[in-house]
């Protein structure tokens, strides 16, 4: 068996969209006293765990991912690392990590954030209990998981500017307002219909479809794809959907 280092981890943020708002997946940590069944820990982590002896970082987090998705090649960037002396000095951190087999009390932890359409994707975790909460309504978190999410969520935001990322996080068609509803939910802020509209149709890589919405109360919209090939060959255009 393979052995963990016990004073480095990953965490990663995986964000998903749910047509309505931005996610994020998080784990449940509960400890219970073995003797009086008090239930002595209660709170939500990131997903993460300690890196292998063989692994490199990338390596980790895919590993990671994989266990709580069970899939290959999702999206997954590299975005900070977090070594603060105190970032597991809390009382409940402390008593986390005394009841944990081969963990350090000084652990340093790269920080990755995934992007997944979480409405076509089942996660679990056999050990743990999973589930998505809205970025603007979380639960306690555990360690300085709340300082790494909002890190995650920075970068995110900066890298959306410039880099049409935001189509991980959607089906294969989409609407346009439906695009702009994943933007205003990741920037945290209204856009414009109008000029959010007349800014994506000038963009080579959204291809109209001759197809629109099915099963939609309201009037259906057309749909779009992304096109990765198209915007590897035009890229340098401008890509900047904020107002």
């Amino acid at each position: 068996m393979q052995q963990i280092v016990s004073n480095i981890s990953v965490d990663c943020v995986i964000f998903g969209f749910d047509f309505n708002q931005l996610n994020v997946l998080l784990v449940e940590r509960k400890l219970v006293d073995e003797k009086t069944n008090e239930i002595l820990i209660d709170d939500w982590t990131l997903t993460g765990y300690h890196i292998l002896e063989d692994e490199d970082f990338d390596t980790a987090a895919a590993r990671i991912l994989k266990k709580v998705s069970g899939l290959d090649n999702i999206y997954l960037e590299q975005f900070y690392a977090f070594g603060n002396v105190n970032r597991v000095n809390s009382p409940k951190d402390k008593l986390w990590i005394e009841h944990q087999s081969g963990f350090s009390e000084r652990i340093v932890t790269v920080g990755y954030y995934s992007l997944i359409d979480n409405t076509t994707v089942t996660l679990s975790l056999k050990e743990r209990n999973v589930k998505w909460f809205p970025i603007t309504d979380l639960p306690e978190l555990g360690f300085d998981h709340q300082e790494i999410l909002n890190k995650a969520l920075e970068k995110l935001r900066e890298k959306l500017r410039y880099e049409p990322i935001g189509f991980e996080l959607l089906p294969e068609k989409f609407s346009i307002s439906l695009l702009q509803k994943l933007y205003e939910s990741i920037l945290g802020a209204s856009l414009d219909r109008r000029n959010f509209r007349k800014k994506v149709l000038q963009l080579k890589y959204i291809i109209p479809l001759n197809e629109k919405q099915k099963g939609v109360k309201h009037k259906p919209a057309q749909l779009f794809i992304f096109s990765k090939d198209v915007y590897e060959r035009t890229k340098r255009e401008r890509f900047d959907f904020i107002i």
